[in-house]
C-alpha cells in the first residue's frame, strides 16, 4: 500500500487529534428515521392533539389544478392552536377524477372556489393547446379516396 494512503486510513479512524488517542474500531451508523418521528409525536403530544376518527378520505386542491389526495388518513388534531397533523400516503391526482365524488361534501363557499379554480384549470389547458390547434385540425382531415380501391368490400 502507499505509505501517503495509508496515513490517510490511520487519521480517518482516530476519535482524537494526535498520538495518544484512541482508535475507533468500528465505524457507528446512526439512523435517525424513528427520532424524526418520536420528535414530532413529542411536539404534538405537547400541544394537546387528539385523534380524530371516522375520517375517509383528505383532500387539497394545490392551484395549478392538481388535487392531493389521501385515502384513510390517520388525523390528529388541537382545534385551540389550529394544527392538524396526517399520516398517509398521499396521492396527486387531476381535479377531474375526483370532481363527482367530492361534490356532495363541499360547502357553498367551496362550490365558488372549485368553480374558480375549474375556471382557471381550463384557461390554463386553453392555452397550453392554443399552439396545437392547428396540427389536430390537420390531423382530422379526411384522407383522399384511393382510385380502384373499395372499402364496402374490406368490412365484415
Amino acid at each position: 500500500m502507499d505509505q501517503a494512503k495509508l496515513s490517510r486510513m490511520q487519521a480517518s479512524v482516530r476519535i482524537g487529534i494526535g498520538k495518544g488517542t484512541p482508535r475507533r474500531k468500528v465505524k457507528k451508523v446512526h439512523k435517525n428515521s424513528g427520532a424524526d418521528d418520536k420528535k414530532l409525536q413529542a411536539t404534538l403530544k405537547k400541544m394537546n392533539v387528539q385523534p380524530i376518527q371516522a375520517i375517509e378520505e383528505v383532500n387539497m386542491f394545490k392551484e395549478d389544478g392538481n388535487v392531493i389526495h389521501f385515502g384513510a388518513p390517520r388525523v390528529h388534531a388541537s382545534v385551540p392552536s389550529n394544527t392538524f397533523a396526517l399520516y398517509g400516503n398521499g396521492e396527486e391526482k387531476e381535479l377531474t377524477e375526483l370532481v363527482p365524488g367530492i361534490l356532495n361534501q363541499l360547502g357553498p363557499d367551496s362550490l365558488a372556489s372549485l368553480r374558480k379554480l375549474a375556471e382557471s384549470y381550463q384557461n390554463m389547458q386553453k392555452n397550453q393547446a392554443g399552439g396545437e390547434g392547428k396540427k389536430d385540425d390537420e390531423e382530422d382531415d379526411i384522407p383522399d379516396l384511393v382510385e380502384g380501391e373499395n372499402f364496402e368490400s374490406n368490412v365484415e
